[in-house]
């Protein structure tokens, strides 16, 4: 049986700023993402399974993505913890925002690797991840490959 590759596209809201950037990033600012999320595996083949003929249901792979990235990142704001900015998270926390606070720059690059990992320990050992690609802005997206890591 043949690989099949299957895609899921999921919007979030978050908000961010990079600590030490020489633009207009450096503010703290907002972004409409739009993450696909790429996996890849052989059609179930047991006719008696319920899911027969799906590499994985659409609403299973929903569920990870939902419950590790959209549910935490969506109307969140993001910091890198080992920044000054911990200060505006504290601060943010203390108002009822939703602040999340990372051991990485939160550039679209790093958000991806970190998504990377957290849906990888979920899915399925017949399911591996193929790739991710995570737009900033109408023009603007970073990828994460499998086979580039």
């Amino acid at each position: 049986m043949s690989n099949i590759r299957i895609t899921k596209q999921f919007d979030f809201e978050t908000g961010h700023a990079l600590y030490g950037y020489d633009g207009k990033c450096k503010n703290v600012h907002g972004h409409s993402y739009k993450l696909s999320v790429t996996v890849i595996g052989v059609p179930i083949s047991d006719t008696s399974n319920v899911k027969y003929g799906m590499v994985i249901d659409f609403g299973d792979l929903k569920k990870i993505v939902k419950s590790e990235i959209v549910d935490k990142f969506d109307h969140a704001t993001v910091f890198n913890k080992n920044t000054p900015h911990i200060e505006l998270a504290k601060e943010l926390e203390t108002r009822g925002h939703n602040v999340i606070l990372v051991d990485y720059q939160p550039t679209s690059e790093m958000m991806l690797i970190d998504f990377a990992e957290k849906i990888k320990k979920h899915l399925p050992e017949t399911i591996k991840l193929h790739s991710l690609k995570l737009q900033e802005t109408g023009t603007s997206h970073a990828e994460w490959f499998a086979s580039d890591n």
